[in-house]
């Protein structure tokens, strides 16, 4: 079957963060769609269905892998919901995990309190990037120009972005799943995909390590998407 491939990445960061894991699929042969996202917060919350419309708007015809990055793995289920009789997988890469039906909150409760602290008096918080030391920054990406890049396109999301609840439709998941983790903050969802039957699988690093290792991860991609 061939498959093509939607991938997704966090609202806070900007689409360069799956440029090359998309330059990678299509060496490969594979059509590889990467949907801009970093102006979804633009209009009135809830800021979820305007999403899941620009994800589906760029979808190309025939079977797909949804593929998720971070926070943008809460997404998943709406989207396959939305592209039904399509998606042939949905596959999550450090990624948060949604439950299997019912709501999902953007941030957990004890997340909301940093978040609150970060925000200005008028509830927009700075880019993800800045929410890190200079150090963990740099760690997260392989070299000064593609920093600059990922850095410049971030949005400045509004903290109701992070106070939303999602929709979780039932039975999204009854396509193939699977599940790619990078570092220790991911370790325990992985290990719930496990649980629930997926294919799991681990590539050492940082965050944002399919920027460092895009080669691998297409190639975790394609072997887990078929």
């Amino acid at each position: 079957m061939d498959v093509s491939f939607l991938l997704v990445h966090s609202p806070s960061v900007g689409p360069s963060t799956w440029a090359p894991v998309a330059e990678a699929l299509r060496a490969r042969g594979h059509l590889a769609v990467v949907p801009p996202l970093t102006d979804v917060t633009a209009g009135p919350p809830p800021y979820w269905p305007g999403l899941v419309r620009q994800v589906t708007a760029s979808a190309p015809r025939g079977p797909l892998a949804v593929v998720a990055h971070s926070n943008a793995g809460l997404f998943v289920p709406l989207i396959a919901q939305a592209l039904a009789g399509q998606v042939a997988a949905c596959l999550f890469v450090d990624a948060a995990l949604p439950p299997r039906d019912g709501v999902c909150r953007t941030a957990e409760p004890e997340h909301l309190g940093f978040l609150r602290s970060l925000a200005d008096d008028a509830g927009v918080l700075p880019r993800w990037t800045d929410w890190w030391p200079e150090e963990d920054v740099a760690a997260l990406l392989p070299d000064p120009v593609t920093r600059q890049v990922v850095v410049a396109e971030q949005p400045r999301l509004p903290l109701a972005y992070y106070q939303e609840e999602i929709p979780v439709p039932a039975r999204w998941d009854h396509v193939r799943s699977g599940y790619l983790w990078f570092g220790d903050a991911y370790a325990a969802l992985a290990g719930e995909a496990g649980e629930r039957g997926w294919p799991v699988a681990r590539i050492p690093g940082e965050h944002l390590h399919q920027l460092v290792a895009p080669e691998a991860v297409a190639d975790w991609l394609v072997a887990t998407a078929v």
